[in-house]
């Protein structure tokens, strides 16, 4: 999370942290790359923890409807269930803006 906040910071920036508590880990800081103080660091790491989670619920759906491509093949008849299903995972992203909405997303039903 500590490398996910100073990308946000500098997108550019070259880091390597060595811990996961960023009390106490060592960044050592790329040739080049100004240094960004742990406080700064700090106050990104809502920012940072929001971003990972929204990709983490974005690979599950993306899972989710790959699973169900098949259903839209042309010599397939998608059921309005499955359409309703696979539109509700494309869907699951939207109004989300906290780390605890997005941790809180429930799946949809796969439908039979």
């Amino acid at each position: 999370m500590i490398l996910e906040a100073i990308e946000i910071i500098n997108p550019d920036a070259k880091a390597i942290v060595y811990g996961h508590d960023l009390d106490t880990c060592r960044i050592v800081w790329g040739t080049g790359t100004a240094e960004i103080s742990k406080d700064d660091i700090r106050a990104k790491l809502p920012e940072a923890e929001f971003k990972v989670a929204l990709n983490d619920l974005r690979i599950q759906r993306t899972r989710l409807l790959q699973a169900t491509d098949w259903y839209a093949l042309s010599d397939v008849t998608m059921s309005d269930a499955m359409k309703t299903y696979r539109q509700a995972l494309r869907d699951i992203t939207n109004g989300l803006t906290t780390t605890a909405e997005v941790k809180a997303v429930t799946f949809p039903t796969k439908p039979s």
